[in-house]
């Protein structure tokens, strides 16, 4: 269902901060757990994808998928988490989940322009 989302996002020990930005929804958000990358800033390949709160000083929760309307490409699929941004690890990895963890690394969120980098869970 088209609405709007406000996301901001704080600055952090996971991400820098993000103000805060409106976006017009294409569907309603649904929960997501991975992503493909393959940006050349970035690690590349399938990478795992939580949220992450500021609760506790820093706990994963849920990240979500949401297609957004863009003034340049039309559609693009956001993915965001808590009020701390999301974090990522590139997928196999077995440490949990972790501020310090050098196998991780955090984003505010992501703007994904093909819906095929978004893997959904059955």
């Amino acid at each position: 269902m088209a609405g709007t989302i406000y996301l901001e996002v704080e600055e952090n020990e996971n991400c820098e901060y993000m103000p805060m930005l409106a976006y017009e929804t294409q569907r309603d958000a649904v929960p997501i757990a991975r992503v493909m990358l393959s940006e050349p800033d970035r690690p590349q390949g399938v990478c795992q994808v939580t949220g992450w709160s500021s609760e506790d000083e820093g706990t994963p929760c849920d990240a979500m998928y949401v297609p957004v309307s863009d003034s340049g490409l039309a559609v693009v699929y956001l993915v965001y988490g808590g009020d701390w941004g999301i974090r990522l690890k590139l997928d196999g990895s077995e440490a949990p989940w972790d501020i310090d963890s050098r196998e991780q690394w955090g984003e505010p969120y992501l703007m994904l322009t093909n819906e095929a980098d978004i893997i959904l869970e059955a």
